[in-house]
């Protein structure tokens, strides 16, 4: 939001120099982005005037010209159309810099003649894109003054940042009520004197809504001028929207923009001459087109609010008007549109159609209501006195809705929640300059939110705008009470958990990313749907409508665009939430990871090769052993959720709980989120790890070291197909948990005399020694308790 000093102080009374005000923006929210003194990069530019315009001897569309800045004389030559002897116009002379053109003047020669300087456009002071001639200054203007002063350049422009829900600060006066309501000055009256009419109008407004869409629109006002005569705004006009960035077009144009800035009112200027019958708001039609004010023709949809006539859509409401209703010199008569929008619809209407406007910025974060005939009057005095003609009575259609809130309030509430005492004469001061009607009771008040402020919603707002206003910097510092001696953890249990899986995913060599929690619902689809609880109302962009139910396909897509820039190998990680519902139950924080390519770097000793499911697994055992799941006692079962490849998948579970699933992740997931690469990836759910129990300790814990070497054994056991190496492996470590320290799985045989049935899983086990060295005696003896282990547990036998 940008304004100039002048026009702030036309709002309010204030003689603070510059600085506090800007400070006092800051500290009230209205965070101050910056300053610009347009005057410091014009500084040496003079008024002159050009006594002399005589033809260059050596080119037609050049001009020998004589300037005069009062105490000297310079030869000029230039270019500019409208250059003529008698004219005044922005000197500056050999060795200045030139904003515009980012040029430094140097004595030069154009065509043979010596030129000492240059008269200057708009454009070559910064001040605009206008370069079709040199600033022309009134007749009498004096010469020899600082050209910032004389064209008024040297009134600061101020902008600040303004957030979502302070809508109302979209206007100059919004700023100024603030500023007043913090002591900074004190708000001047709204002049909205009302404007005789002088006719009844023949234009009428019609409200085309069903019941469904009646909150499109619920409000409209509106009044025709006829006689009018447009042409260039006054020039006080045109630099006050030149200083904010916007372009003057014409007195009608700037009429609805000045009011747009001023008021954070936008309104619209239809050309009656173009229109067919009254005005009519109404919900487009599938398919129906309209050319913009910008030149560009969009295709709108049943869900859009438009405002037409009897034919045809004349403007996408609260967003843009139509070129073919829009004013031109040759317009006399006008409808003046006030109207108000609904804030979802405009914001969803502008996503849809990617269209960005100053109306649209406004109306999806709420207009005030009570504010549309007062901005009328006050839109259609300036026409009446710009372009003359003569103005209807007010049209009003439809019902004025109610956006005001009527709020119980304490007002010790601001010592208890905000920590500082204030003066309830003070808190009645703040709340009756902001705009809220007060009634005041014993010990509550009843407190009327004004139209303007859609924010507020509750007593804790009434409390908020009390401390904003009163000054934050006003609350005093108060040191925590400690509860123990020593500082608490700064992590929770949990916290450090994911930061323990974040740090051992890092190590293995994956790169963390950070996606959106939300993702396309086709995509969404792919990975079992969404609850509809979990569809964003509003959106970002239309193709991120969804709260994510996995993290895998934000992955994916990453892989996938890498792979499109020439990185054909990912190993990438997230950390985060995905959802199931839009409950706090229905959120999981998971370690979500994936692999795809190849593993490893082209190596002649250990070739690379395509990741598999066992890359997955081994990430996600590693992430539970990190963040202390008994893995040990982990089974594996392959009934992965669809997104994985049906016989390249499992689950981590403990008992019936389901800790991760990994596998290689299906194709035609893989195809349809564009990726060409095999992938393997794995979910961890890191708040379904069981936490370790506490037991009282009663020794303090120690390192056992043996002295003794360990001795290795390797078995045979031939069992069925379906027997899993987990169960085998388990049973071999329940044989003798004092001795067996390791068993690793390093052969599986298949076929030959085994029979189809039957397959071979070789193990080797690792006996450690505490005590003696072990005996041929004590090594037979725990080999007889492996079989009798295995063959209890999986029904196996050693293989002889």
């Amino acid at each position: 939001m940008k304004f100039t000093l002048s026009w702030l102080k036309e709002h309010l009374e204030i003689d603070a120099p510059l600085k506090e005000i800007t400070d006092g923006l800051t500290m009230i929210g209205l965070e101050l982005e910056g300053v610009e003194d347009r005057a410091a990069a014009l500084k040496g530019f003079v008024t002159a005037k050009v006594t002399a315009a005589e033809r260059h001897p050596d080119a037609d569309k050049l001009q020998l010209c004589t300037v005069d800045t009062g105490s000297e004389t310079f030869q000029v030559v230039c270019g500019a159309p409208n250059a003529r002897a008698g004219m005044t116009g922005v000197f500056a002379r050999e060795g200045m810099y030139i904003p515009g053109i980012d040029v430094t003047l140097k004595k030069a020669k154009i065509r043979g003649v010596e030129s000492r300087g240059m008269l200057l456009s708009e454009r070559e002071m910064g001040l605009s894109d206008d370069h079709q001639g040199i600033v022309d200054l009134p007749e009498g203007t004096p010469i020899g003054e600082e050209a910032a002063a004389i064209m008024g350049l040297g009134d600061p422009i101020i902008e600040i940042a303004i957030t979502p829900n302070r809508g109302d600060c979209l206007g100059v006066r919004g700023v100024a009520r603030d500023l007043a309501a913090a002591g900074i000055g004190i708000l001047k009256p709204l002049d909205a004197t009302p404007v005789p009419a002088a006719f009844d109008s023949p234009v009428g407004v019609t409200l085309d809504f069903d019941e469904a869409h009646r909150d499109a629109c619920p409000y409209f006002v509106g009044r025709m001028v006829r006689g009018v005569k447009n042409g260039a705004s006054p020039q006080w006009v045109q630099d006050k929207l030149t200083a904010v960035g916007l372009r003057p077009i014409s007195a009608l144009v700037d009429i609805t923009n000045l009011m747009t800035i001023e008021y954070g009112r936008p309104m619209h200027v239809f050309d009656l001459a173009k229109c067919d019958g009254g005005i009519r708001p109404r919900m487009a039609k599938d398919g129906e087109k309209l050319l913009a004010l910008d030149g560009k023709e969009y295709e709108l949809d049943a869900e859009m609010t438009v405002i037409a006539d009897q034919s045809r859509a004349e403007a996408i409401a609260g967003i843009m008007g139509g070129e073919e209703s829009g004013c031109t010199e040759t317009t006399t008569d006008v409808f003046i549109e006030t109207a108000y929008f609904d804030a979802v619809r405009t914001a969803m209407t502008g996503r849809k159609l990617n269209l960005q406007s100053d109306a649209r910025y406004r109306f999806e974060r709420g207009v005030d209501p009570e504010l549309m005939i007062d901005a009328t009057e006050i839109a259609t005095r300036w026409m009446l006195d710009w372009c003359g003609g003569e103005a209807s009575n007010i049209i009003v259609a439809g019902e004025k809705p109610v956006t005001s809130k009527t709020i119980a309030y304490r007002p010790n509430r601001v010592a208890s929640l905000g920590g500082v005492v204030v003066d309830e004469s003070e808190q009645e001061r703040i709340l009756t300059v902001l705009g809220f009607g007060i009634d005041k009771g014993a010990e509550t008040w009843t407190v009327t939110s004004p139209a303007w402020r859609h924010d507020i919603v509750g007593e804790a707002c009434v409390v908020e705008e009390i401390l904003r206003l009163h000054g934050y910097d006003n609350i005093p510092a108060v040191a925590l009470e400690r509860t123990t001696d020593l500082p608490e953890a700064a992590w929770l249990p949990t916290q450090a958990r994911h930061v323990a899986a974040r740090r051992l995913l890092a190590q293995r060599g994956l790169r963390e990313v950070v996606t959106y929690s939300f993702l396309p619902e086709g995509h969404a689809e792919l990975f079992g749907g969404v609850d509809d609880s979990l569809r964003l109302v509003n959106p970002i962009s239309a193709d991120l409508n969804v709260m994510r139910p996995s993290i895998l396909p934000n992955l994916i897509a990453a892989a996938a665009r890498n792979a499109d820039r020439g990185f054909r190998d990912a190993d990438l990680f997230e950390v985060g939430p995905q959802f199931r519902d839009d409950t706090p139950e229905g959120q999981d924080v998971m370690a979500t990871g994936l692999r795809s390519g190849r593993t490893g770097h082209r190596n002649w000793a250990n070739p690379p090769r395509g990741v598999d499911a066992f890359d997955a697994k081994a990430d996600a055992l590693a992430v539970l052993a990190a963040v202390g799941a008994p893995v040990d006692k982990l089974q594996v079962s392959t009934d992965a959720p669809g997104w994985y490849h049906p016989g390249r998948s499992g689950c981590l579970r403990l008992g019936p709980n389901v800790l991760a699933t990994f596998g290689e992740m299906h194709p035609k997931v893989l195809k349809a989120l564009g990726l060409k690469a095999a992938a393997a990836g794995y979910e961890v759910f890191l708040d379904r790890v069981p936490f370790p129990k506490k037991k009282a300790a009663t020794t303090r814990p120690r390192l056992d070291l043996s002295a003794f070497q360990p001795v290795e054994r390797d078995f045979a056991f031939v069992v069925d197909t379906d027997v899993k190496a987990g169960d085998l492996m388990r049973a071999v470590r329940g044989a003798d948990k004092v001795l067996i320290t390791d068993v690793r799985v390093f052969d599986q045989f298949i076929g030959g005399n085994l029979g189809d049935d039957k397959k071979s899983l070789a193990v080797n086990i690792v006996l450690q020694p505490t005590e003696k060295t072990l005996t041929d005696q004590d090594l037979e003896t725990v080999a007889a308790k492996v079989v009798a282990a295995v063959e209890k547990a999986t029904g196996g036998a050693l293989r002889g």
